[in-house]
């Protein structure tokens, strides 16, 4: 991996951990449904201006059902559940909970494709719910009223991250930037219908809509862009490498700018959830060097 794909893979981990910060900020005030429709608005219009400079199209009339269902499965759902979560719990614990993302892949892969899971995918399994019960088990959030339900909206945000991936992998071939582009529309015409029974709780300030506009832009339309060039220039598997950096970014963020209050659970939750990920993706860091020769 080069020096320039090295800092892109930090800075799309700096730039998704940061998510759960501003989530954190706006859902409080915004709730739910009004944060995740301005999100998928600001990164469909981000998006649009971008596809003009490429001069990429969308092909509405034949790939639409396709970006309606990754914009429902990818982006309304998971996005809505993790605005509802992030009411209640910390970015810290959003972070690590999401880390759990390849772990349902996985499972739906081998239900989708009826195949038996190997031991080694076992034992990952089996590692990640135990790291997810460490961090719930100690921390503190999972004592406040709703949290709960908080915690499954997260793991049930990740699980259609699983759907999702699994979706894309037998669909259709589509140019990774209009997958991107066009479920981020799809996404914002599915979310519409759900605001006007949330309204926001409360007025939003200037601080809250830069947050806002930051989730939407930068963590949305800013972090497709780059993931979709780490995978050109690096391939899928060291591009994967971000799912590991993430949580330990959302970490940081949220004791540098919330305050939060993490402990030894919270890196050591993070660590066994992030060793079964490996375990269960296979995950090895190839970074494509190749040694010297004499």
């Amino acid at each position: 991996m080069s020096t320039a794909n090295l800092l892109r893979l930090i800075l799309l981990a700096a730039i998704w951990g940061g998510s759960f910060l501003f989530m954190r900020i706006a859902a409080p005030v915004l709730g739910a449904a009004v944060l995740i429709e301005y999100r998928v608005l600001f990164a469909a219009l981000f998006l649009a201006v971008i596809g003009v400079f490429l001069k990429k199209s969308l092909d509405l009339k034949q790939h639409w059902k396709h970006y309606f269902i990754l914009g429902l499965f990818n982006s309304a759902l998971p996005f809505l559940m993790f605005a509802f979560a992030a009411r209640t719990l910390s970015a810290s614990v959003l972070a690590v909970l999401n880390a759990t993302t390849p772990l349902w892949g996985t499972l739906i892969a081998a239900v989708w494709s009826r195949t038996m899971v190997s031991a080694k995918v076992l034992i990952g399994l089996a590692l990640g719910t135990a790291g997810v019960a460490l961090l719930v088990g100690f921390d503190h959030v999972s004592s406040k009223p709703g949290a709960g339900i908080a915690i499954a909206a997260v793991l049930f945000a990740s699980f259609n991250y699983g759907i999702a991936s699994n979706y894309a992998k037998q669909a259709k071939a589509v140019e990774p930037f209009a997958n991107a582009h066009g479920s981020m529309w799809a996404s914002a015409l599915l979310v519409l219908p759900v605001v006007p029974f949330f309204p926001a709780p409360g007025e939003p300030t200037v601080g809250i809509m830069g947050a806002v506009i930051a989730l939407g832009v930068l963590c949305s339309g800013v972090a497709y862009l780059i993931y979709f060039r780490l995978i050109q220039d690096v391939g899928p598997s060291s591009a994967l490498t971000v799912t590991f950096l993430s949580p330990l970014f959302g970490i940081l963020w949220g004791v540098m700018f919330l305050d939060e209050t993490v402990g030894w659970y919270t890196f050591a939750g993070a660590a066994i959830v992030i060793a079964g990920t490996a375990l269960v993706t296979g995950f090895r860091p190839g970074f494509g060097l190749k040694p010297r020769s004499a």
